[in-house]
C-alpha cells in the first residue's frame, strides 16, 4: 500500500482510484526533485555571485588580478552628521527585569511644584521606572558540625557521632568545590589567580595545597562520567577535532617540569568532549579518538591525523 500525501487520510486515500493515486505519487516525487534541483542551483548562483564581486579590496585577491577594467567603488560621501543617535531620536535603555524580579521598590514623591512651590500629594498611576541591579554582600557561609562522643553506662563503651551521609566530609562544601573546578577548567584560572578571586570576591581564605586537592577529587569524581561521554561521542558517525595549547599546572603530579599543555576537543552531534593532555602528537589523538572509531573525523591539515584513512576524513576548507 503506497503512503497517501500529507493531509490526506488513509481511509479516503483507499478510495480513491489506482490511476489517480499514481499520478499523484509521480507529481509529488517530481515536486521534490524540482525542489533539489532549485536548492542546488541557488546555491551554485551565490557562488558565482561572490566570485564574481570578488577583488582585492574584499578578498586576498593581488591587486594585480583585479585587470585593467575593474574601477573600485566610489567613496560614500558623508551626510555630515555626527555619529551615534540624533536629536529628537527616541533611545532605547536597557530593558527593565519583570515586577516579580525586583526585590525591592523605593518610591520616590517629589514635594513641591517645581515651578510655584505649592506642596503635592498623590500617586502617579505609571511612574518612571529606574532599575539598579547590584550584588549582595558576599560573605562565606560557615556551618560547624559538632560530633559528641558518650560513654555508655552500662558497659562503659565510648561511642562517637558520625557525619551525616549529606554533609560533605571535606572542609569545603560542594557548591564552594564546584566553584574551585569550574574556575579551573571552564574560565580558566591559575591556582593562584584562583586564590585570589575567592579571597577578594567571596572571603574565602584556602591554601593552594588545597585548591590542588579540590580539583584531584573532582577528577575522580568526574571520571566515569567522562569516559560514557567519551565512549558515546565515539559511537558517533561525525566527529569534528582540534587541539590548541592550554596552561596545565601540576596539580596532579603529572606535570613536574611544567610541560606545555594541550586541550583537545571531540565535538559530535550528541556530546562534546575536552581532554587535557601533555602531548600533540599521534598518540594523544588516538586516545582521543580511540583505536576502533569508524566514523567521519572533520579535522584540519595536522600531520597527527594522518593515521586515518582518507575516505574516514574531511579536512576543513581553508577560509577564501
Amino acid at each position: 500500500m503506497s503512503t497517501p500525501p500529507a493531509g490526506i487520510p488513509d481511509a479516503e486515500w483507499l478510495l480513491w482510484p489506482p490511476e489517480a493515486r499514481e499520478f499523484i505519487l509521480a507529481q509529488q516525487q517530481e515536486i521534490e526533485q524540482l525542489r533539489s534541483q532549485l536548492a542546488a542551483l541557488a546555491i551554485e548562483l551565490a557562488s558565482l555571485r561572490e566570485q564574481i564581486g570578488r577583488s582585492s579590496r574584499n578578498s586576498s585577491k593581488p591587486p594585480s588580478s583585479d585587470g585593467p577594467g575593474f574601477k573600485p567603488p566610489a567613496r560614500r560621501k558623508g551626510s555630515g552628521r555626527q555619529r551615534g543617535g540624533q536629536p529628537g531620536h527616541p533611545g532605547s535603555g536597557p530593558e527593565l527585569l519583570p515586577i516579580e524580579r525586583v526585590d525591592e521598590v523605593v518610591e520616590h514623591h517629589p514635594e513641591a511644584c517645581r515651578r510655584g512651590g505649592t506642596r503635592l500629594q498623590g500617586e502617579d498611576p505609571a511612574p518612571v521606572r529606574h532599575q539598579v541591579i547590584e550584588i549582595p554582600p558576599i560573605t562565606p557561609l560557615v556551618i560547624e558540625h559538632r560530633l559528641h562522643r558518650l560513654v555508655c553506662p552500662c558497659c562503659s563503651t565510648s561511642t562517637c557521632a558520625t557525619l551525616p551521609a549529606d554533609v560533605e566530609a571535606s572542609r569545603y562544601g560542594p557548591r564552594l568545590s564546584g566553584l574551585v573546578g569550574l574556575l579551573g577548567s571552564a574560565f580558566p584560572l591559575s591556582i593562584s589567580k584562583t586564590q585570589a578571586l575567592l579571597n577578594q570576591l567571596l572571603g574565602v581564605e584556602i591554601s593552594r595545597g588545597a585548591i590542588a586537592t579540590i580539583r584531584k577529587r573532582l577528577s575522580a569524581a568526574l571520571a566515569q562520567p567522562t569516559t560514557e561521554a567519551l565512549e558515546a561521542a565515539r559511537a558517533q558517525p561525525v566527529a569534528y577535532v582540534d587541539e590548541t595549547g592550554a596552561p596545565t599546572g601540576n596539580a596532579d603530579g603529572n606535570n613536574p617540569t611544567g610541560k606545555r599543555g594541550w586541550q583537545w576537543v571531540m565535538v559530535t552531534a550528541v556530546v562534546t568532549v575536552f581532554n587535557q593532555g601533555l602531548s600533540r602528537s599521534t598518540a594523544a589523538a588516538i586516545e582521543l579518538l580511540g583505536s576502533t572509531f569508524g566514523g567521519i573525523v572533520v579535522s584540519d591539515r595536522f600531520s597527527v591525523y594522518n593515521h586515518l584513512p582518507l575516505e574516514r576524513r574531511q579536512i576543513c576548507w581553508a577560509p577564501m
